[in-house]
């Protein structure tokens, strides 16, 4: 394991292997995403209106570095806007024509059922319970929830298991809430784990839980702070949230998904993003439920 400059960070196991590598940031310049010239579509889909109109609307987190950062232009960067991109980009839609709507952990099947977003892209785990009120394309990565702490790690937390009595921080209405919950009974939580890091610096809590690749970033981001133990306990597949009954339009994200896994869009959207930290895994395979 090669540890960056001033960062601390264990190894971080993910499905393939994950290790840090070179140095990255936030800000770091987005891969160019394929537009496709005058795409034809059946009539009455979504994929028809929406290329149609020349643009689409995609909610995405806007605080999560390496995935959805909003970067000194105000426009979010990251490896979920380069997925959305590779998406609005089969539709004929340019970069500069999607709509960035920020969304957080508890508004995402709101904003997809009220037709606030077209769709969401934002670190959004698949599970059985969400499935009922919004369906999912992908998955289109596979993380694993971990736990962040202070570099040097002064409380020697290897697990969840070394939590009992202890506080932990995380966000509302996400998965690491739940699945924490199994392990103390003091969970902090907060509308974005940006802000579990000033309660960790105070050492109101002893640690941040959310999925391995956000702590990664969390930890770039605040380099010699903070450092990811290392030990995934969940398996998190990140999949494209849209509206429940949109079978084409799920087909359709499936589809451009595999086929941005062969030409190798979707290495360059990982390599300009999250891959400035990480190196490249290989991409899941998509369910077709």
């Amino acid at each position: 394991m090669r540890f960056r400059k001033g960062l601390l960070i264990s190894a971080i196991s993910l499905v393939g292997a994950l290790a840090l590598s070179g140095c990255t940031d936030s800000g770091t310049s987005p891969s160019a995403a394929p537009v496709a010239e005058a795409p034809t579509f059946a009539a009455d889909t979504t994929m028809a209106t929406l290329s149609g109109a020349g643009k689409i609307t995609i909610g995405t987190k806007f605080d999560q570095p390496l995935f959805g950062l909003l970067g000194p232009d105000d426009k979010p960067v990251g490896f979920d806007v380069e997925i959305g991109k590779l998406i609005a980009g089969k539709l004929g839609i340019k970069p500069e024509n999607i709509d960035w709507k920020e969304t957080v952990s508890a508004n995402r099947e709101l904003f997809i059922e009220n037709g606030q977003v077209d769709l969401v892209v934002a670190t959004y785990t698949i599970n059985d319970a969400r499935k009922e009120k919004i369906d999912f394309a992908g998955p289109y990565y596979a993380a694993g929830q971990d736990l962040l702490v202070l570099a040097g790690n002064p409380d020697k937390i290897t697990g969840p298991k070394d939590l009992t009595g202890k506080a932990v921080c995380t966000v509302s209405g996400s998965t690491s809430e739940k699945n924490i919950a199994a392990y103390t009974d003091k969970v902090i939580t907060t509308d974005a784990y940006s802000k579990c890091l000033a309660p960790l610096r105070s050492g109101e809590v002893a640690a941040v839980t959310t999925d391995n690749v956000i702590l990664a970033g969390l930890a770039d981001q605040n380099a010699g702070e903070f450092e990811v133990i290392g030990s995934p306990f969940t398996n998190e597949p990140y999949g494209i949230g849209l509206k429940k009954g949109d079978d084409a339009f799920r087909t359709f994200i499936n589809d451009t998904l595999e086929a941005s896994y062969k030409d190798g869009s979707w290495a360059a959207a990982w390599e300009a993003t999250a891959g400035k930290v990480l190196k490249t895994p290989t991409p899941p395979a998509v369910d077709r439920y």
